[in-house]
């Protein structure tokens, strides 16, 4: 896919409660995706918290261990809380959970609103299914967030090239 100057990139936001896990894993995760398609151009990527309890913070250095291992670098990601000004500036806003979608929708501006969903709602295999919270989990649970994350990430990007394509 080559760039149309006329078509401004694609922006996606991740998020999660703390901004510190899931949604900086998935940030990582699509941005990766995104850069081995040389489909960077396209594609504008963020991640964001409900909630701002690790504002400025790195992710959870479980996450940045578990993503690493499977060659995605979180390292340089800082949680941020979600802002008034994310709801007009990205056109996906994907939540990890049922929790933060309702938390996002309570936040969002009524024009807004048709940009929330689920991660998982463009993975098939997954639809209506959540990305669990690893936080007070074990390795297991860091790596089943990853299963699900990568699998979401995938079909999500599969779905923005052919909208875009379908945009030319």
């Amino acid at each position: 896919m080559t760039p149309n100057p006329d078509i401004r990139p694609t922006s996606v936001l991740f998020v999660c409660m703390g901004n510190i896990c899931r949604s900086p894993t998935a940030e990582g995760v699509f941005r990766q995706h995104v850069r081995k398609r040389n489909l960077i151009d396209h594609f504008l990527v963020d991640s964001a918290g409900t909630h701002g309890y690790h504002n400025g913070a790195p992710p959870d250095d479980r996450s940045i261990a578990h993503a690493a291992k499977r060659g995605y670098d979180l390292s340089q990601l800082r949680a941020r809380p979600v802002s008034p000004e994310d709801f007009d500036r990205f056109d996906f806003i994907l939540a990890m959970d049922n929790q933060n979608l309702r938390h996002l929708k309570a936040l969002t501006p009524s024009r807004c609103q048709h940009k929330l969903e689920l991660l998982l709602d463009y993975c098939g295999d997954y639809t209506g299914q959540e990305v669990p919270d690893p936080y007070y989990g074990g390795a297991r649970d860091f790596e089943k967030v990853l299963d699900l994350i990568e699998s979401g990430c995938h079909s999500l990007l599969e779905f923005l090239v052919q909208r875009r394509a379908n945009i030319r």
